[in-house]
């Protein structure tokens, strides 16, 4: 049997079959290892014990993933917190990484090496002159029990370079906003900015940054009071993450903030991972479309009426993740985002989403704060 080929100089419909054929094989490697008395962890051991039917021999592909049903938000809320962890990865160190809690109790997730996977593997979409091995990083944003700070470390780490970090504390934040503390928020943000500001003066020769859109917007404001700017500042290179990345902000980002550094967009949280950007501008409207990281994660616009019902290209749905590592299986968990559905791209041979925004059923009982 020939081997596969997968590079991009094949017509996209061909990979993007071939892309197919690669997440329902790897389908049955996650559903076979999650749910094997040797390797499974408790909860979904317990789980398929209430089923009539093996997972291990029904399910076969990515569209039978839809016979668990939809994931329940609430599995994930309280303890223990054991029973996520597979028995294959007895005696490894365990990581627990917590959601934001913007909905209630947050979410847990337990993880030993998923963190460094993924943001290994986004490192290969950096481009290199803006995001140089060897540069160090500034990392700002969300602190505490999020993976997002050891994960941008360890992204500095893994291309040589070392990650400064600043104190935030999102939950801080969405109080604020709840409780209608305008100058609080205003004078919390400032001493975000200031922990910012003393790294970046501090000659440390810093080249890369993570940020999010409201972050960057008021560092570059600072630093533009002080006769400077990101550009003069040395950062060649930002990525940044959040559901505030609309086309007129990147526009806005890219003509007014930048001074000359890359941005590079992307969509990421505590169970899927991240979700690189494909390349944007004024060729197709700033517009930013994700794609997932498959076929360890993998992103579907679902009807808002039926979530196992994808929608038409160009349409408008609420964003289901599926999560498939040795670490973690979670099979379509509905996100607190909607989007729209874009077809695959050169560079990702599957589909991805654009737009994406609060899911507007939630978005009035959703605080957005940093992000």
């Amino acid at each position: 049997m020939a081997p596969l080929e997968t590079s991009q100089n094949r017509p996209l419909d061909a990979r993007a079959r071939a892309a197919i054929d690669a997440l329902d094989s790897h389908v049955r490697d996650m559903v076979s290892w999650h749910f094997s008395p040797e390797t499974g962890a408790p909860f979904w051991l317990d789980f398929a014990s209430r089923l009539d039917w093996d997972p291990r021999e029904a399910i076969r592909s990515f569209a039978d993933l839809r016979r668990f049903g939809p994931f329940q938000d609430e599995w994930l809320r309280g303890g223990p917190v054991q029973r996520w962890v597979p028995r294959g990865l007895a005696g490894k160190p365990v990581f627990v990484f917590e959601t934001g809690g913007t909905t209630g109790i947050p979410k847990t997730r337990v993880a030993c090496d998923d963190f460094r996977t993924d943001y290994e593997r986004f490192s290969a979409t950096l481009p290199e002159p803006y995001f140089p091995h060897g540069a160090n990083w500034l990392m700002l944003g969300p602190s505490g029990p999020r993976r997002l700070r050891l994960s941008v470390e360890h992204l500095a780490q893994f291309r040589g370079g070392i990650c400064f970090c600043v104190d935030l504390d999102p939950r801080w934040v969405v109080k604020l906003i709840r409780n209608g503390w305008t100058e609080h928020l205003e004078a919390y943000k400032a001493h975000v900015i200031d922990q910012a500001v003393a790294i970046l003066t501090a000659g440390h020769d810093i080249r890369c940054m993570f940020t999010t859109p409201k972050l960057l917007e008021a560092l570059a404001l600072r630093l533009e009071s002080m006769g400077t700017s990101i550009g003069q500042m040395g950062i060649t290179g930002i990525f940044g993450g959040g559901t505030e990345f609309t086309p007129q902000w990147n526009r806005f980002a890219r003509e007014e903030l930048l001074d000359g550094a890359y941005l590079t967009p992307t969509y990421g949280n505590t169970l899927m991972g991240l979700a690189p950007s494909a390349p944007s501008g004024p060729d197709n409207g700033y517009t930013i479309t994700y794609y997932a990281p498959q076929p360890r994660a993998v992103i579907e616009v679902v009807s808002f009426d039926d979530p196992d019902q994808v929608v038409a290209y160009g349409a408008t749905g609420r964003v289901r993740l599926t999560t498939l590592t040795r670490e973690c299986f979670i099979p379509g968990f509905l996100e607190r985002d909607e989007g729209e559905r874009e077809p695959p791209h050169d560079t990702y041979p599957w589909d991805g989403v654009s737009g994406v925004r609060p899911f507007h059923k939630l978005a009035s009982s959703t605080t957005v704060g940093v992000y």
